[in-house]
């Protein structure tokens, strides 16, 4: 069973695509709009969201590419727009699917459960596997860290965190990304919430803000975890 969230303003398809995937055993959530579907997305973290273009608030394209700026979760666009470019840009934008109406709920389970099966392939043994960056490495299997060999005594969240920036060495990872992933919370979650977890970690890693080795802050756009030997 997926948990999946519709977006869809079509009351009566809205409807049919949710009771028929209820049917093939998923759970369901949905929105009509493009806002709502991007709170639910980020407070609900489904495994899957299925997205109409036509929306009544934002064009199904930028909510895409506003839900890439803070979430993987796999997207399969179901629209009436067959032309080629509305095609190409919702690749673009960040979808892994695209289908075009009308279509069967059997053909929509199939794409569904086609881009889950990927999903999975792609990330199997990656969220567990060792990482190291410099000095740091980090277990997840056993949620532990080291740094040059010695075991850091870390909280659930400055592991959580660690961990993520680790899994992106050298990439600047937005402050909001971090509270949608790491801490589940929805738009409008405090920086500050980042910030202190932040300089908790950087302590046990004997650095600061002002002297940085490993976690490095980009003003106004995020933070990065980086190699201090390189």
């Amino acid at each position: 069973m997926a948990r999946l969230l519709l977006v869809e303003d079509d009351a009566q398809v809205r409807s049919a695509l949710s009771r028929a995937l209820t049917d093939r055993g998923h759970a369901v959530t949905s929105a009509v709009a493009g806002m709502p579907g991007l709170t639910l997305a980020v407070e609900d973290r489904p495994d899957l969201v299925v997205l109409d273009l036509g929306l009544p608030d934002l064009d199904g394209c930028e909510v895409l590419r506003m839900l890439r700026a803070v979430s993987a979760v796999p997207v399969i666009v179901a629209t009436a727009r067959d032309a080629e470019p509305e095609i190409v840009r919702a690749l673009d934008a960040g979808a892994d699917d695209y289908v075009v109406k009308p279509f069967s709920a059997a053909q929509l389970d199939a794409r569904i459960r086609a881009v889950l099966r990927r999903g999975r392939d792609a990330g199997a043994g990656a969220e567990a596997a060792p990482v190291r960056v410099g000095g740091l490495l980090i277990e997840p299997a056993g949620r532990e860290a080291f740094l040059d060999g010695v075991r850091l005594d870390l909280t659930p969240k400055e592991f959580d965190l660690l961990h993520y920036l680790a899994l992106r060495p050298g990439q600047v990872v937005p402050k909001r990304e971090l509270l949608a992933e790491v801490w589940r919370m929805a738009y409008g979650g405090a920086d500050k919430t980042v910030d202190v977890h932040l300089s908790w970690l950087r302590r046990k890693l004997g650095e600061s803000a002002q002297r940085p080795r490993y976690l490095q802050t980009v003003h106004g756009v995020g933070v990065k975890i980086v190699d201090p030997g390189t």
